[in-house]
């Protein structure tokens, strides 16, 4: 007997090739059962008048992939409402995603931030999942269920998507750019490109390779955190194998929409990259890169801190800075660091013993 396929890992039109050759009857429903797999998160045959055999062939051949939910955690302060999901993979790994509700989101919406990865093999010094190291690529199937239990098991209401989870996702191009596509398919979740957004922290020839699957609608931003060579590759050891040079061209050669702008990630670590030189270099740097906006991000400490959390006056001071400079910048505003949901800190409690939930 053939392995059943998730479909999650499929769109609409691979399901309805697939389901030709594998079942004897009932492939012409295909669309159908997979609308619904979106909307109900199961493989549900039934009701479309199918012949028992012809049910249990559906069910045979495929499955829908919904992730455990191991625990979920809830950042009650204040007005910060962000909440973390620790979700269980089929082969016992586990992975983080993070429900960010966003201020004046109609209808509650939020975005959700994925993991690609279980684990990353980039070794951020900042960063506990590089800490953690690589354990394996998630498959596509597994990255579009993140978004399925988000949405019907936890009931977050995310419009958005943005890869920023666990993982380096241009690491894991193939199957994130399958997932891409399945996440926009108009059968399932409809998701316009321009509501996904990459984050990378610029890996050799990822900008390329991106480039030439023609994904021109996807938003992207890069990690940079430092614009010299010595001190982004002691922060980020990626960037030993392609240099500041090498980025700056890759992503001016970038295809820019009309309303486009290329995010750049600035984690904002007092006592390592938060000078007035620093500043400097990063509105030269930015400059390069065409239509850009620097978001500045205050730095979460984790299990084994590098720095401590800038104060709101250093925060200031640098984006003068780097106003000064020419450079656009949007603040972040901390949120989940006290769940360990902030940026850097997932994977920091992903073997904690919890509760289970859903």
């Amino acid at each position: 007997m053939e392995t059943a396929i998730d479909l999650l890992g499929l769109s609409s039109k691979e399901l309805a090739e697939l389901a030709s050759r594998r079942l004897s009857s009932g492939s012409g429903l295909a669309g159908r059962i997979y609308r619904r797999a979106f909307e109900e998160g199961r493989l549900e045959p039934e009701g479309f008048g199918l012949s028992k055999a012809s049910e249990n062939a559906w069910r045979e051949g495929f499955s829908v992939g919904m992730l455990e939910v191991v625990r979920v955690e809830r950042d009650e302060s204040g007005e910060d409402r962000t909440e973390k999901a620790v979700l269980g993979l089929r082969d016992g790994a586990m992975i983080e995603c993070v429900r960010i509700p966003m201020p004046g989101g109609a209808g509650g919406k939020s975005t959700l931030c994925v993991s690609s990865q279980a684990g990353c093999r980039m070794g951020c010094a900042f960063c506990e999942t590089g800490r953690a190291g690589l354990e394996r690529d998630l498959t596509a199937a597994e990255i579009v269920g993140q978004v399925l239990t988000a949405r019907r098991k936890l009931g977050w209401n995310c419009g958005n998507i943005v890869f920023m989870g666990m993982g380096e996702c241009l690491d894991n191009l193939a199957e994130v750019a399958r997932a891409i596509r399945v996440l926009g398919d108009s059968r399932g979740f409809g998701l316009a490109q321009e509501r996904l957004t990459l984050c990378s922290s610029v890996p050799p020839g990822a900008i390329e390779a991106l480039r030439a699957l023609g994904l021109k609608r996807v938003n992207l931003s890069i990690s940079l955190n430092a614009a010299n060579d010595e001190k982004r590759s002691a922060l980020m050891p990626v960037n030993r194998g392609n240099g500041l040079e090498a980025i700056a061209a890759s992503l001016a050669a970038y295809p820019m929409r009309p309303n486009f702008a290329l995010g750049v990630n600035w984690c904002l670590m007092p006592g390592i990259n938060d000078s007035r030189e620093d500043a400097s270099e990063a509105a030269a740097f930015c400059a390069r890169l065409g239509r850009c906006v620097l978001n500045l991000i205050p730095y979460n400490p984790g299990r084994a801190p590098i720095s401590r959390e800038p104060t709101e006056d250093e925060l200031g001071r640098f984006a003068s800075w780097l106003e000064e400079g020419g450079c656009a910048v949007k603040r972040r505003a901390v949120k989940g660091d006290r769940i360990m949901a902030g940026c850097g800190q997932l994977g920091g409690l992903s073997k904690a013993k919890g509760r289970r939930e859903g």
